[in-house]
């Protein structure tokens, strides 16, 4: 019996300009230089430059229609950019978490499965002893333990979400890609994500590049937050930037009090 297919919209290879860092680059993760992508005549991107260090959480957000998803595509290396540069790591060191709406919740599969299927790269039709150790230690870093066999259609939005983290951890990714992880996902269960995040931080040291619209999550694990809109509007820390009045999506200053740093 073949297995089932997966909807599930998953990172490939481009003739991607990314330069992989190696381990003699220090500090720095991620070095995005003078990036631009088109559609036809419509500019999506344009001259995007923004770079990251080892165990920083950085957070992108913007209006609809400001690039983000293009963005993200192109360091997931799907997305040829037209110009410019990325220097990040290599594509086995990158752990990704989709949006939950890009997940069709009736996928017949147990958060085991989910999760060994990413560590083998193929689906699992029986899953080893050793296995299964390695999915619960997952599960604990996350928040889930005692989730394995749980069907995926029972799960919540933020048990989804966490169950998509455990995932992308499975490779010890030194970077992780979070593409709208509040989507689908209750008050409680995004303060759990943000929590989450800062844990992976300070315990493993995991750089996070969170997309998100939810400036209480930006506030609580941000280190920094990139305003884009086609370009780099502003880039700075949660303090410096909310609050101003031409960032509608963080211009409320009483987010701060949710922040980590705080």
């Amino acid at each position: 019996m073949a297995p089932p297919k997966c909807r599930l919209a998953m990172p490939g290879n481009c003739a991607l300009p990314c330069v992989e860092m190696s381990s003699q680059t220090g500090k720095s993760l991620l070095e995005v230089r003078g990036v631009g992508k088109r559609f036809g005549a419509s500019e999506v991107l344009a001259d995007v430059s923004f770079s990251m260090v080892d165990g920083e959480v950085l957070c992108v957000c913007g209006p609809n229609g400001a690039g983000k998803s293009t963005l993200v595509r192109i360091l997931l290396r799907t997305l040829e950019p037209d110009g410019g540069s990325v220097a990040c790591p290599s594509a086995s060191d990158v752990g990704y978490v989709p949006q939950y709406k890009r997940f069709d919740r009736n996928f017949p599969a147990t958060v085991e499965e989910l999760i060994v299927a990413n560590i083998r790269g193929r689906w699992p039709f029986r899953i080893r002893a050793r296995e299964r150790k390695v999915v619960a230690s997952l599960l604990e870093r996350v928040a889930l333990p005692g989730a394995e066999r749980k069907s995926l259609a029972t799960l919540s939005g933020g048990e989804l979400q966490r169950t998509f983290l455990a995932r992308a951890l499975a490779s010890n990714p030194k970077l992780l890609i979070l593409d709208e992880p509040e989507t689908g996902v209750d008050v409680v269960g995004r303060s759990r994500i943000g929590e989450l995040l800062r844990v992976l931080v300070e315990r493993d040291g995991v750089g996070s590049l969170v997309v998100t619209h939810d400036p209480k999550l930006m506030a609580a694990c941000a280190d920094r937050v990139l305003y884009l809109d086609k370009k780099i509007v502003a880039d700075g820390t949660p303090a410096e930037l909310f609050g101003r009045a031409d960032l509608p999506l963080i211009a409320d200053r009483s987010h701060l009090g949710t922040t980590h740093a705080e």
